[in-house]
């Protein structure tokens, strides 16, 4: 388990700023996936709900024909299909905002700053599991760390989905119609 509350020291303090910077280009980064995500989604969600149109305006035209129960049946499963497309195109854009982020993230091990945000992602997990704790570098990059009983994942895509998390019902928003 992963203590979350600490009490400030000056590793905390002098690596504000630094977290504030990576949290402003984090932010930066998600707003301008966060709109391209937007764009997707709105295409797919024009495309789903044209196609339920379509399918719906078949279903009346056949429920004139055979009745108002069979139409009835026909506008029950149209609504069905258009919801469960709409559904997988909002799941689809939310994880391509996903894998875009934690790609996004993973070019940082690529960059001449990277050595240093490793080390104080080490500091910081050292600070939350204690001087004793094991750490390791991830394979996507930044760290893992271990104590016993207890883990903290502060690899590039585990951070890049809490933040991405932490948008909430703001990423939610842009499938919404």
């Amino acid at each position: 388990m992963t203590s979350r509350a600490q009490a400030p020291d000056r590793t905390t303090d002098a690596l504000h700023p630094v977290r504030a910077g990576l949290l402003r280009e984090a932010h930066a980064d998600a707003e301008a996936l966060l709109s391209r995500a937007g764009r997707e989604a709105d295409a797919l969600l024009g495309r789903a709900r044209a196609e339920a149109r379509a399918l719906l305006e078949e279903a009346r035209r056949q429920g004139e024909a055979e009745g108002a129960d069979a139409a009835r049946d026909l506008l029950v499963e149209a609504r069905r299909k258009a919801r469960s497309r709409t559904l997988a195109a909002r799941r689809e854009a939310y994880e391509e905002l996903r894998r875009e982020a934690a790609e996004r993230v993973r070019e940082l091990r690529a960059t001449g700053g990277y050595a240093s945000l490793r080390k104080r992602l080490e500091h910081r997990a050292r600070a939350l599991l204690g001087p004793g704790a094991e750490v390791r570098e991830h394979a996507d990059g930044g760290v893992v760390a271990r104590a016993p009983g207890r883990r903290a994942d502060l690899s590039l895509t585990a951070l890049a989905d809490r933040a991405l998390d932490r948008t909430g019902a703001e990423a939610r928003s842009l499938w919404e119609p």
